[in-house]
């Protein structure tokens, strides 16, 4: 190979050894970092190369790289980008995955990196650009896509470009319009809302007025008005007109051809893993995205050579700007990718890590410089979050087509041929009551048993509105919160079912069922309260392990055998399942090498047994997929660096935690998705299963949207008010964002004559009295007549909310309910003006509230207060999370169980408020590191020590 240490560029020196992202932008031909000041900033006649490294299972780490070409980017430039990323890709040790990102076109997973949006700037390095703050301030259009990343473009100050099926923002000096097109997605408009806020706080300083106009909307509102006086008065709005821009590729059927020599030639034959040979590079056409894959044998060279390859594919191809071109090395190919092929067969392509110590070591060997070598780290097993103890259990085993309940004695005993109903009754914190409702299929059971269990588990579940977790477990695969609501859980062969007892009189079998006087023996396994499990095994010698305890019933006799390598908790586990199985019967402890005769005689004589440890199953990130059916085929999209925010209530959401697998019902979803959540998590498991290497026996749940349970929302970095908002994606934004009452759609809500309604009247008229005395600042449009009579204003609109107020208070103490106070939606002054809807809002100088809806219920403020504006991000920290000024108190004061808790803190960020050292002692790991995990392992960890 020609390539040396030489052709890898000095500036990824040192890349990929963090946790995050790294920008590098093209300069005279060369990568130069990017100051982490300037991230999210894209020049359009520049190129750039984005390294986003993750932390993968067992520590090791992961990585994407993207080279985002600006649309006045030189073609020099863009080659340039090209080839450096492939020479990125080998110092990081050739596994990472390429993609090509257009301005305009990117990929959600790069435009995920950079919530809320991007907004591409004009000019470039070449150009000598001015810096945004240095600019005069210039009123722009930009038309707004995207549910949950968001794709800005710039488009002409001009009426021409506004249109009915679009939402755009108008971004003036003094004020920010959304204005959402008549046919416009509702998601989209929840979006835009984020951005408005980005725009406001990043470039208004916080302190401008925020409107939204509504298409078709005529009423003559204040905000209507200054919003079409920019664009030269009112007027109808034409049709969109379809550009290039908004033409998307279509998926079309994969076509495999091999890359030679700069050609490329079709592979002739059916679409299968094993037409990809290690040494060669693959060109897979999809129509809306092409896919280069590379032989982990391959050399520098012609990796590079590929990826120009593709480019000039394209061209002649005559393919749209949004075609998509990723590159992925075999061993990491993509699940974009590999959905493809009909199934993707494991084992013939290296692990991991295996197969990078195998590239890194063929790189190095053709010259190539190899920096970034993998990190791995000690498994730590994670206790997830588990249900609250206490509650109410109830257990029914099927029997033919109806369920029978299991005896208070025997509840925790499971049979292997039957299946069972169970159903968990607790309190989560100060919430009401929740359910954890699931049927349990043992492995030997019939298949009618299995269908009649899973009907009357959705039955209970429609009985109680549809609020339980609803989940499916198989023998075997219990998950931790199902284990840990039964000490002990012991699974015994056989079955009572009569379904059972027929089949196996039907095939002339041994009835092996569990009796208090057969020989059984039972293996005990777990190391605490949710991996505790006891189940009975072959009575044979083979069965035994030195890492394990097991129960040997013969007869009258129970032995306890502890093997040598067994741990203490075992142990107590053993005499726990001995007293469950027999209760008061004498136990004979056995210890390794101490077995008595009997013991032996018992399991058909002494004979060997292995002492080899069962690998714990390694645990990996979770995924968030969307789902859609194309031409029959079922099919996922992921949605990347996802949070809360993603989960949108029009939306029915699959997530795969490799452990479980979840479906999320949004409360707005279409009524046929929603009766069929559980067919879609079926697909979903069975495509993961063939793709990659998921368990067919995965657990199963549903979970509604506002019944979210723990080990669930463990998942997200999980704000209790988004999940209690009410309505569509937009109106839920809107709330959440700028306050209650301010949804544009109007929605009456009707909630009675009187209190609630006049509540809500009186804090919209003292809203609008307190944005009223804002001056006009130069530039803006004038004020609405009445401004001058703003302290009137105010003194009336307090005057009617006090009197709302002083009756519903009096109403309240004689009914002995007391009115709740809300502090999270505050009524904000003028200095952060509330957002104003046109068709739902009153004017700012009119008291009329005819025409405010009452668009949840509105508790009463305790104070006028002035809520600083953070766009929902953290405080100011340095790069091991402590903040500026950070207040230190000990981790006794910050335990949220403590005796003498502290007071006047962010109680989502109890651990960073601890010493650099006692954080040290209490969380195992510094600052810098436990910042750079992902925010639900953080709260795992934070649970575990009871900061959460």
């Amino acid at each position: 190979m020609s390539g040396s240490v030489k052709t890898l560029d000095p500036a990824f020196q040192g890349a990929g050894q963090r946790v995050g992202t790294e920008i590098w932008r093209i300069e005279d031909f060369q990568p130069v970092p990017l100051p982490k000041s300037d991230y999210g900033k894209f020049y359009s006649g520049d190129s750039y190369i984005i390294l986003q490294t993750t932390s993968g299972k067992g520590g090791a780490y992961l990585y994407d790289i993207h080279f985002w070409l600006g649309k006045n980017t030189s073609q020099d430039e863009a080659g340039t980008a090209a080839i450096k990323t492939v020479e990125l890709d080998v110092v990081l040790g050739g596994r990472a995955v390429q993609y090509r990102e257009v301005q305009g076109h990117e990929t959600d997973k790069f435009l995920s990196y950079f919530k809320p949006c991007i907004i591409p700037l004009e000019g470039g390095v070449a150009s000598g650009f001015k810096k945004p703050e240095e600019e005069e301030f210039e009123t722009k259009l930009y038309i707004c896509k995207g549910k949950r990343v968001v794709r800005m473009k710039q488009v002409p100050f001009s009426r021409s470009s506004l249109n009915h099926d679009d939402v755009f923002i108008l971004d003036t000096k003094d004020k920010i319009y959304q204005f959402n097109g008549a046919n416009s997605n509702i998601q989209e408009r929840a979006k835009a809302l984020e951005v408005i806020q980005f725009l406001k706080e990043k470039y208004h300083e916080g302190t401008c007025d925020v409107a939204i106009v509504d298409d078709g909307n005529l009423q003559a509102e204040s905000d209507s008005g200054s919003f079409w006086v920019l664009f030269g008065g009112f007027a109808p709005i034409s049709k969109k007109v379809i550009t290039e821009d908004d033409i998307v590729p279509e998926k079309t059927p994969p076509k495999l051809s091999s890359i030679t020599d700069g050609q490329v030639s079709p592979v002739d034959g059916e679409l299968s893993k094993s037409s990809l040979e290690n040494n060669k590079c693959y060109l897979l056409d999809c129509g809306a995205e092409v896919f280069v894959w590379i032989g982990r044998v391959t050399q520098l060279e012609e990796r590079k050579a590929a990826i120009q390859t593709a480019e000039e594919y394209l061209v002649s191809e005559n393919r749209p700007k949004a075609t998509r071109v990723t590159r992925v090395i075999q061993g990491y190919e993509t699940h974009s990718f590999k959905s493809n092929f009909d199934s993707w067969p494991s084992g013939s392509a290296p692990a991991p890590e295996e197969g990078r110590g195998k590239v890194a070591a063929l790189l190095k060997q053709q010259g190539a410089g190899v920096k970034g070598a993998s990190k791995s780290a000690p498994v730590i097993e994670e206790v997830p979050p588990l249900l609250e103890e206490g509650g109410k259990l109830e257990v029914w085993r099927i029997n033919g087509n109806a369920k029978t309940p299991v005896p208070k004695e025997d509840i925790g005993k499971f049979y292997s041929g039957d299946c069972y109903v169970v159903l968990y009754n607790y309190h989560s914190h100060e919430r009401r009551d929740d359910y954890y409702l699931c049927w349990w299929i043992g492995k030997d059971s019939i298949e009618e048993d299995q269908i009649t269990a899973a009907r009357l588990a959705s039955t209970m579940c429609n009985s109680l509105k549809g609020r339980p977790v609803l989940g499916r477990v198989f023998q075997g695969k219990e998950p931790p919160q199902f284990v840990a609501i039964f000490q002990p859980m012991l699974v015994l062969k056989g079955g009572l079912s009569t379904g059972y007892k027929n089949y196996i009189a039907d095939k002339g079998l041994n009835d092996e069922t569990y009796t208090a006087d057969s020989v059984a023996l039972i293996r005990l396994s777990g190391t605490s309260v949710h991996n505790n499990k006891a189940v009975q095994v072959d009575a044979v010698p083979s069965s035994l392990n030195s890492n394990e305890c097991f129960l040997l019933q013969s007869g009258s006799s129970l032995f306890s055998w502890h093997g040598n390598q067994s741990s203490y908790e075992q142990q107590q586990l053993a005499a726990k399942v001995a007293e469950f199985l027999k209760p008061g019967a004498t136990v004979k402890h056995t210890k390794e090498g101490t077995e008595s005769s009997a013991f032996w005689f018992a399991l058909g004589g002494k004979q060997s047994y292995t002492s080899k440890k069962v690998a714990p199953e390694v645990s990996r990130d979770p995924h968030l997929f969307a789902y859609s059916f194309n031409k029959g085929k079922f099919e996922v999209e992921e949605i990347y660096n996802f949070a809360q925010d993603d989960l949108l209530t029009e939306d029915v959401l699959l997530l795969d935690t490799h452990a479980e697998v979840f479906v999320w019902v949004g409360q707005s979803a279409d009524s046929k998705e929603k009766q069929s959540a559980f067919e879609i998590g079926q697909k979903y498991v069975e495509m993961a299963a063939s793709l990659e290497g998921l368990s067919p026996n995965v657990p199963l749940y549903k979970i509604t949207e506002g019944n979210e349970p723990c080990f669930f929302t463990t998942f997200f970095s999980w704000d209790p008010a988004k999940a209690s908002a009410h309505g569509n994606s937009f109106q839920k934004k809107v709330m959440l964002l700028f306050g209650v009452g301010h949804a544009s759609e109007n929605q009456q809500r009707s909630n009675g004559a009187g209190g609630p309604t006049q509540r809500a009247s009186a804090l919209a008229a003292l809203n609008s009295a307190f944005s009223s005395p804002s001056p006009p600042k130069s530039g803006s449009a004038p004020r609405p007549a009445g401004a001058s009579q703003a302290s009137s204003q105010r003194a009336a609109a307090i005057a009617a909310l006090s009197n709302v107020l002083t009756a519903e208070k009096k109403q309240s103490s004689e009914s002995g309910s007391p009115v709740q106070s809300n502090r999270s939606s505050p009524v904000r002054s003028s200095r952060s003006s509330p957002v104003r809807s046109v068709d739902s809002g009153p004017a700012e100088s009119d008291l009329s509230t005819a025409e405010v809806q009452d668009s949840e219920k509105v508790s009463e403020p305790k104070e006028i207060v002035e809520p600083a504006e953070t766009n929902g991000s953290e405080p100011e920290q340095d790069e091991g999370g402590n903040e500026s000024g950070q207040a230190i108190f000990s981790y006794e004061q910050l335990k949220a169980k403590s005796d003498n808790p502290v007071t006047g803190i962010d109680f989502k960020r109890r651990e960073a408020y601890l010493s650099d050292e006692e954080f040290m002692s209490v969380l195992g790991m510094k600052k810098e590191a436990f910042y750079k995990l992902p925010k639900w392992k953080q709260d795992m960890h934070k649970r575990k020590t009871d900061l959460f």
